[in-house]
């Protein structure tokens, strides 16, 4: 079971910006296709962004093109997610996950069954 820890979440106003971590726990991301994922009270969890394992390729949700960069640094067995221009409906629990497919295949699938469990995540709260 790969292991991840999320952090960097909190409270900021509308517009503001927080950059998420993902660090993996016992194992090396490099190989893997990692996604972003979150979920708001009372709805599904829905895919937010993904970077590939080989060719680095990103993906993101149409909320939040634009707005999020997705990024990862190998050498600290981490990927990042920059979130500017927040807004009160990015509001929710973020967890990052890996894919279960086979990371030369991967073209940008952001649905959670395609992904393992992530970690305890991180809350992100947009409010003035």
């Amino acid at each position: 079971q790969l292991q991840f820890v999320e952090s960097g979440g909190g409270l900021v106003q509308p517009g503001g910006s927080l950059r998420l971590s993902c660090t993996a726990s016992g194992f090396t991301l490099d190989y893997y296709v990692i996604g972003w994922f979150r979920q708001a009270p009372g709805k599904e969890r829905e895919g937010v962004s993904s970077i590939g394992s080989t060719n680095g390729n990103t993906y993101y949700a149409d909320s939040v093109k634009g707005r999020f960069t997705i990024s990862r640094d190998n050498a600290k067995n981490t990927v990042y997610l920059q979130m500017n221009m927040l807004k009160p409906e990015d509001t929710a629990v973020y967890y990052c996950a890996a894919y279960l497919g086979h990371g030369a295949y991967y073209r940008g699938i952001l649905t959670p069954p395609n992904f393992g469990s992530g970690g305890q995540g991180t809350q992100v709260t947009v409010s003035s």
